[in-house]
């Protein structure tokens, strides 16, 4: 952990002296982060879409550490004194991902203690997150807040976890799914010990909690009706769940006064079904877990059902291509600003042709196949709980941005079996590659728009 932050800050170090002053939504954050350090907490930048949690947080180290240590003048909540914040949330957050890891597979006595720091490494310098480590952004403090609460669930720690969840909340409205999750993770435990007692009673060994057709589908989904209009079963949840319930409780306060989710401008966020979503995140998926998503050996068994089974596919399909049809939506900002990733992947990809987004659908299916094949060894509860987690958090975003699936990423990620050690070396490997490139590109292939004299640089 101490390498590993230790060259974060060389490269921090790197990047602040290409990049001094604000840079994209910084020029948002900086200033309001550096009018809650002289106190004017009611002053609000109206284009802001999120609560203030990120300058609470950075006012509450930044002052006192310049109490300790004498700083005085332009230093104190200067840019990089703000993103340094973030350095310290990636340092967090590393630790946070080793003990999840711990944690989720303790039951696997196989897993050295080197491939668990292995994992951590490469889940830490997932390129998505660790590009924004260098930025004054929401994400790192986001995906610490979030990460920490999952961990005091799965421990068992309730309360903390929805007070570390109420601390994600204020750093992005749409973090209150994963307070549900851990919410979920509760009732999807809860369900599979009463499921596995069914099956007890019936001594039907045929039906397995994990996976099967679809009429053991119908059969879970009966169960779940039954077990969840139970009376008894509801308040022994609720007792299990209320300080969870208590959050989204206020949440959905928040959300009745406020007048919706977000805060600010909100002319550019507007929520919409933008089924389309869950495909990108798929293919996102696939992409940077290719070393375990992307195998001959899964490629044989995704053709091996695609001939057991050619309606349900063939069934999937065309839901597929309906959405797609149906419910695409192009935000203004993607088609708008050169500077993202996203931009030259919707130009180079999506407007080649207006045919090429459905020609991906097989893609698609293989990709989400692929994605629900690593989570088997979850029960089929747990899988049922995420993806609902992953609807919610994916489909009402109508921007495409990379930096929506980080967390969703992260918690698929971290509660996949332990892939083999050369597959973890290349899943690293390809992480450094991605990142040397990335921070290539924003540190040395600047370019000036014709109307403006700023740098401009590419991102995520």
């Amino acid at each position: 952990m101490s390498g590993a932050f230790l060259l974060s800050c060389l490269l921090f170090a790197a990047i602040n002296r290409r990049q001094r002053g604000p840079y994209m939504d910084e020029v948002f954050h900086v200033p309001q982060a550096q009018a809650y350090c002289h106190g004017r907490f009611v002053q609000w930048d109206p284009m802001i879409t999120t609560l203030p949690g990120l300058y609470l947080v950075s006012v509450g180290v930044v002052k006192p550490a310049a109490w300790l240590f004498g700083w005085t003048g332009s230093v104190v909540c200067s840019a990089g004194m703000l993103r340094f914040i973030n350095l310290l949330f990636s340092a967090g957050n590393f630790y946070l991902l080793y003990l999840l890891l711990s944690k989720i597979h303790q039951k696997n006595k196989a897993v050295s203690g080197f491939q668990r720091i292995l994992s951590t490494l490469t889940l830490a310098m997932f390129p998505t997150l660790y590009f924004f480590t260098f930025l004054y952004y929401t994400d790192p403090g986001s995906v610490f807040f979030t990460l920490f609460a999952y961990l005091m669930c799965l421990y068992g720690n309730h309360k903390t976890s929805a007070l570390l969840g109420f601390c994600g909340f204020m750093f992005r409205q749409t973090n209150i799914v994963w307070t549900v999750f851990c919410a979920g993770n509760i009732v999807a435990e809860k369900l599979n010990e009463a499921w596995k007692t069914e099956l007890q009673k019936k001594k039907d060994e045929k039906i397995s909690s994990r996976k099967g057709s679809f009429s053991d589908l119908i059969r879970i989904l009966k169960f779940l009706i039954k077990y969840l209009i139970s009376p008894k079963n509801l308040v022994m949840l609720t007792a299990l769940t209320w300080p969870y319930i208590v959050l989204v409780t206020v949440f959905f306060a928040f959300v009745f006064i406020n007048g919706g989710i977000v805060v600010g401008d909100r002319s550019s966020h507007e929520a919409c079904l933008h089924f389309p979503q869950l495909f990108y995140f798929l293919s996102f998926t696939v992409f940077f877990s290719f070393p375990h998503l992307l195998t001959p050996t899964k490629i044989r068994k995704f053709l091996l059902s695609l001939r057991k089974h050619p309606v349900q596919y063939s069934l999937i399909a065309v839901i597929s291509l309906f959405l797609i049809w149906k419910f695409t939506y192009v935000h203004k900002y993607l088609l708008a600003d050169n500077r993202h990733y996203t931009f030259y992947v919707w130009r180079k990809v999506f407007q080649r042709h207006e045919l090429v987004k459905y020609v991906l659908v097989p893609v698609y299916i293989f990709a989400g196949w692929s994605f629900a094949d690593t989570l088997k060894s979850k029960s089929i509860f747990w899988i049922l709980m995420y993806f609902v987690c992953l609807l919610a958090v994916t489909v009402p975003q109508k921007l495409l941005e990379f930096r929506y699936f980080i967390l969703p990423f992260l918690i698929y990620r971290l509660n996949i079996p332990f892939p083999s050690l050369y597959r973890q070396l290349l899943e690293l490997a390809f992480y450094i590659f991605v990142n040397v490139v990335t921070f290539y590109l924003f540190l040395n292939r600047t370019f000036q728009w014709p109307n403006s004299e700023e740098i401009q640089r590419f991102m995520w």
